[in-house]
């Protein structure tokens, strides 16, 4: 099973402030996020994916 991660960790990965992240889901920008119950949870596996698409963007 996949695993899944907070907000909270999912900042810490990123060096970005909470509110970055809540930003970016509403702009459908960074790492794929769903909404499960009532929190937000990623895939720990997208936002690496998705740091490391960064720095091939860059």
């Amino acid at each position: 099973m996949t695993e899944l991660i907070g907000i909270e960790e999912t900042a810490r990965m990123c060096n970005q402030a909470i509110s970055t992240l809540r930003w970016w889901k509403a702009q459908g920008v960074g790492p794929k996020a769903a909404k499960i119950g009532r929190r937000v949870m990623y895939r720990k596996q997208d936002v690496e994916d998705w740091i490391n698409a960064q720095f091939a963007n860059a």
